[in-house]
């Protein structure tokens, strides 16, 4: 039993549909702002506001804010560890959906 199950590398952060569609939408080489990513995905503000939060804090997102004229704008970018994280976490569904090895 030298091998461990492929759910113990699903990332908690990326556990929710929406903040796992957040990391999908973003990449580190472009960034996209809030109320395009908010579109996108089909949610409220309220819900991508929270998401947005707990990605940030575990390092996975970057945020930037600034104005567009006199209107505020938030924009965001993934991060090389939330890039990390996420091939990480979808190598794991990946595993998990092939089942077991033969015997």
């Amino acid at each position: 039993m030298g091998e461990h199950h492929p759910r113990h590398d699903l990332d908690d952060a990326l556990l929710t549909p929406l903040r796992f569609s957040v990391m999908a939408a973003l990449r580190a080489d472009a960034e996209i702002d809030f109320a395009t990513l908010r579109d996108l995905l089909e949610t409220d503000d309220s819900a991508l506001s929270k998401a947005i939060s707990t990605l940030s804090a575990a390092g996975y997102v970057s945020v930037r804010k600034g104005f567009v004229g006199n209107r505020p704008r938030t924009w965001l970018t993934a991060t090389g560890v939330g890039i990390a994280a996420m091939r990480i976490h979808v190598a794991a569904l990946q595993a998990i959906a092939a089942g077991p090895p033969t015997l």
